[in-house]
């Protein structure tokens, strides 16, 4: 009797503790999860509100409990306990939000920057280097030694030779003051000496004015042979554009014999706008690609500006210098221009793409720690290639968000206008009080 009741009263021990065991197992975690609870919700009575948003439209917002067009309450929207120091605007985003939205960011960098100006240009003649050959008497071509257009030709080369009455007849003055000048030498009269060797250097000084060759007036004197024809040699080097006569023609000084230019230099000829005229320098570095030479950049400087304007196409010409050896630049080609403008070497350099243009209003936003970005206003210099140099506003080594920066600048805005329709300042508490007190009188 007494077993039985022993083990009846350890069997029933047994079966309490266990119970008791699993209801304790089962309701820690409720009560803990009901304390977490009470102490969150009890964090939020102690933080402070600041406002009430509409969860439908963020952008709508209240200084009181509300309610929306469908019936919803105002989220309410606590103060995170921050630093009161921060400029106005400043934003914070949780790091998670922050890899959402594609936040990126920059440095702000110094380095060298130039406005790149975007020009269609035609390729033009150096004029310092051509040459239009004229006679500078009548007469008719005997001799034709360039006779094709596209021809190459040394300076000093002979081009043709040409017979002309007058030339004849200024080789016989030459040789008869020649003669005299040597009958003379003995005279015992010195004006008589003089004048003959007067009449030799003036004789010489025509032929040579009629374009007559030194070589061939050297021989004239050697050989004292009066020639028919004579040589006209080209004064400069280059490629021959044009043949004005041929063989047998009869020309005078009005008949261009040939035009020839030195394409070892060219021009190119660009067309400014008026609003990118105001950048661009003489000196300026310029670069040129042709559809005929694909890849290929050709380098050269702004030459010249000129002082007028084209009135159909309101641009101003531009001219350009470059260097043609191996005489890829063929003039009368288009050209597409690139023209370096203001180029500065130490600029304070950001990406334009960081940049938020609101009204006359430039501004940034600057990386303040872990997703804390503040709002900078900033002056802008040149733009080019995607670059923009900053006159004032930022520091190097700062940086700057390039992407998702308008995401940031709508909840920059909406805190900003909220801090100020809660300021507590005296002023406001003053002007909140006068207007309650006009509302009253009313």
């Amino acid at each position: 009797m007494n077993k039985t009741l022993i083990s009846s009263i350890g069997i029933t021990l047994a079966v309490g503790i266990g119970i008791g065991y699993g209801v304790s197992f089962y309701y820690t975690p409720k009560m803990a999860t009901v304390s977490k609870s009470s102490s969150e919700t009890k964090s939020k009575e102690t933080k402070k509100i600041l406002f009430y948003r509409n969860a439908m439209n963020p952008t709508v917002t209240s200084p009181v409990p509300a309610k929306d067009s469908m019936g919803m309450d105002y989220v309410p929207v606590y103060a995170d306990g921050e630093a009161g120091n921060d400029k106005a605007g400043t934003v914070k985003i949780d790091p998670t939000v922050v890899q959402n939205i594609g936040v990126r960011t920059a440095q702000v960098k110094v380095e060298a920057l130039s406005k790149m100006v975007r020009a269609v240009g035609r390729v033009d003649f150096d004029e310092e280097k051509m040459a239009r050959l004229h006679p500078k008497t009548e007469g008719w071509i005997e001799k034709i030694f360039i006779d094709k257009t596209g021809e190459t030709v040394k300076q000093d080369d002979i081009l043709m030779s040409i017979y002309s009455p007058q030339l004849v007849s200024t080789q016989e003055e030459y040789l008869l003051a020649l003669r005299n000048v040597k009958a003379l030498s003995r005279s015992p009269f010195k004006d008589v000496r003089d004048g003959s060797k007067m009449l030799v250097q003036s004789a010489r000084e025509r032929l040579t004015l009629l374009d007559v060759p030194e070589h061939q007036i050297k021989e004239l004197e050697k050989s004292r042979k009066i020639k028919k024809s004579l040589h006209i040699h080209t004064p400069v080097a280059g490629t021959v554009l044009r043949i004005g006569a041929r063989k047998g023609q009869h020309v005078s000084p009005q008949t261009e014999l040939y035009m020839i230019a030195d394409l070892s230099t060219v021009w190119i000829i660009a067309e400014i706008y008026e609003y990118e005229l105001p950048w661009i320098n003489e000196g300026d570095t310029a670069e040129v690609t042709l559809l005929s030479v694909p890849g290929k950049v050709f380098k050269g400087t702004v030459d010249y500006i000129y002082p007028y304007a084209e009135a159909k196409t309101r641009t101003t010409k531009v001219r350009l210098v470059f260097k043609n050896d191996d005489l890829r630049l063929r003039p009368d080609m288009f050209a597409e221009v690139k023209i370096h403008a203001q180029n500065q070497k130490d600029a304070l350099v950001i990406p334009a793409e960081a940049v938020i243009r609101s009204g006359n209003k430039t501004q940034v936003f600057v990386v303040k720690g872990a997703g804390k970005y503040e709002p900078r206003l900033v002056e802008l210099g040149i733009e080019s290639e995607g670059k923009v140099s900053v006159l004032s506003g930022l520091k190097e080594g700062e940086e700057v968000v390039t992407s998702a920066q308008f995401l940031i600048d709508s909840e920059s805005k909406l805190r900003e206008a909220t801090a100020k329709m809660l300021d507590p300042s005296p002023k406001k508490m003053n002007r909140d009080k006068n207007s309650s007190k006009e509302i009253q009188n009313d």
